[in-house]
């Protein structure tokens, strides 16, 4: 029985009999940092990794009812907080023709930004898996969804927070004191607090927008030193959040904005991001794309991460560049920079991936932080450059 488990598990298959459809990947990843270790304990040279993502999806025979599960398993050679197993999605999907009804854990994504994801806050990042907060942990919840001819609205029911995660005391891109596995709430309650959040979304000819409302316990900690100074705690705060995303298509232009306005320990601001990205098509002749983007990102909260949670992007402009060959083995590139206009701190990020035939695809990433010294949060990941190196296996 465990042999036919991993099998269906791992091996490269596709069976889709009775609506049932089983799909995923298995990934060799390799992180290899360019620098020696800036504080004590952490590891230098290469980390290695293996990671494992099965799909299993299932429909009824009339389309009513959908069910996924997407379990997520994560080996690591040298940060064991970075060894890893969760559940990504495990959900039910009811469908009517008036509403819609999903239960379980599940990510969902708002936004429109490329270069910061302001008004994403559903799901708990997972930072041991990508500084760039892009990967998410699952959220257990409740969504009923409405689609009519004035919009979407969607409702949550959101229990059972998740924490984020952060490298240990071997890991890199991590603090100079290593964040504490035990998190704190503002008060005992807190982590047992039922989030609820609403968005609407709609369209109006080339126009695109979404306007959404939280209330619960913020996904950004802030952090408190321990007593002794050698230390921290993740301290989580329940928050009000409301905020809007909006795109405007024309011809070879998208611009985009992202804006909320958020209360929390007993502090208000504001912080918003816009831009755009305009397309060169079929350029020199090829079938190739480039998209040019522009971002501005600017944010209101206090400095002191004792009191507000840490941002990086709090006075900063991101250009960068995206390249499609459009080719039959999905060839693309992104290439970017984000500066601080305060402290002048630079982060340089190229992300190239190719497809290796029907199954396989390999990937590159390369983030470089210069010019740090003055960066109270990019300073301490001033020796953290590195390449990353993903062969992914997919079935």
């Amino acid at each position: 029985m465990f042999r036919r488990v991993l099998l269906l598990l791992f091996l490269p298959i596709q069976a889709q009999a009775g609506g049932l459809q089983v799909s995923g990947f298995l990934a060799g990843e390799a992180i290899g940092f360019v620098s020696n270790a800036a504080y004590p304990d952490q590891f230098d040279g290469v980390q290695a990794a293996l990671i494992g993502q099965p799909e299993f999806r299932f429909e009824t025979g009339d389309r009513r009812n959908q069910y996924a599960f997407i379990p997520f398993a994560h080996l690591d050679s040298q940060d064991q907080r970075r060894t890893r197993a969760d559940l990504r999605e495990a959900w039910w999907l009811h469908i009517t023709d008036k509403w819609e009804l999903l239960a379980g854990v599940n990510r969902v994504f708002w936004g429109v930004t490329e270069s910061n994801h302001l008004v994403d806050i559903i799901n708990q990042t997972d930072q041991v898996g990508n500084i760039d907060g892009e990967d998410k942990l699952g959220q257990p919840m409740l969504q009923l969804s409405f689609q009519r001819d004035w919009g979407d609205l969607a409702l949550y029911v959101l229990p059972g927070f998740r924490e984020r995660t952060f490298p240990g005391k071997q890991g890199r891109l991590r603090f100079p004191l290593v964040i504490d596995g035990e998190a704190r709430y503002s008060n005992s309650q807190e982590q047992r607090h039922v989030d609820v959040a609403a968005r609407y979304s709609h369209y109006i000819g080339d126009w695109d927008f979404g306007l959404s409302i939280f209330h619960g316990t913020g996904r950004e900690p802030r952090f408190v030193p321990d007593a002794t100074f050698t230390r921290f705690f993740a301290v989580y705060d329940i928050i009000d959040q409301a905020s809007v995303d909006i795109q405007y298509t024309h011809d070879s232009w998208l611009w985009k904005f992202e804006g909320l306005w958020r209360s929390q320990n007993g502090n208000h601001f504001v912080a918003a991001v816009g831009g755009f990205e305009y397309t060169l098509y079929q350029i020199v002749g090829s079938s190739a794309d480039l998209g040019l983007l522009l971002e501005v990102s600017r944010d209101g909260r206090d400095d002191d991460f004792t009191v507000s949670p840490p941002t990086v992007l709090d006075d900063d402009i991101f250009a960068g560049a995206r390249l499609a060959l459009n080719d039959t083995q999905s060839s693309e590139l992104l290439a970017g920079v984000i500066v601080d206009r305060n402290d002048r701190a630079y982060q340089l990020s190229v992300e190239a991936e190719r497809r290796l035939g029907d199954r396989w695809k390999l990937e590159l990433e390369s983030r470089w932080f210069l010019n740090t010294r003055k960066s109270p949060v990019l300073s301490a990941f001033k020796q953290d450059s590195h390449v990353t190196f993903r062969l992914s296996r997919y079935f």
